[in-house]
């Protein structure tokens, strides 16, 4: 029988373990600026149930955190309206690393270097799994959704945009 494939622990792994939330591990092999849409079909997951973790700000620079459908873009006007802000951006990849702690394509919203507001498109709450980053490129994390509200505090948005 095979072993489950073990990644190193990353500071995402390590809170999810600290907190006895049980995950599974999807290593795969990374492409630059090939998205969810990739690690989906690699991992044969349906895009819908990848989570892509966005590192955005408002108008003051603020940043927040905003969980999507991998096959699905942020409505940065709708965002803004629900959250209360002016305006909402994607962070440049650099800024986005120095919140996050990760690098651009290994983001995962656990672990952050940073605390920052977490919003999550509320149709990702009704599936029963989700695979998220782990806090690696290359590598996403199997879990229930409800993890994200639990652990990050996460709010429900409605801000998705097919692709």
């Amino acid at each position: 029988m095979a072993k489950p494939v073990r990644v190193s622990e990353t500071p995402a792994t390590a809170l999810l373990r600290a907190h006895g939330i049980a995950f599974t591990e999807h290593p795969y092999e990374y492409v630059e600026h090939s998205g969810a849409e990739h690690s989906a079909e690699v991992l044969g997951f349906d895009p819908f149930s990848v989570v892509k973790t966005l590192v955005m700000q408002d108008q003051d620079t603020r940043p927040l955190i905003v969980l999507m459908h991998g096959n699905r873009k942020v409505s940065t006007k709708n965002l803004a309206r629900q959250i209360g802000a002016k305006s909402v951006e994607p962070c440049k990849p650099e800024v986005a690393n120095r919140h996050s702690g990760y690098l651009v394509g290994g983001t995962s919203p656990f672990g952050t270097r940073r605390a920052m507001p977490v919003y999550v498109e509320s149709t990702v709450l009704d599936l029963p799994r989700i695979a998220i980053n782990g806090g690696r490129r290359g590598y996403l994390i199997g879990i229930e959704p409800r993890v994200c509200m639990q652990l990050l505090g996460a709010k429900p948005v409605q801000c998705a945009i097919e692709l």
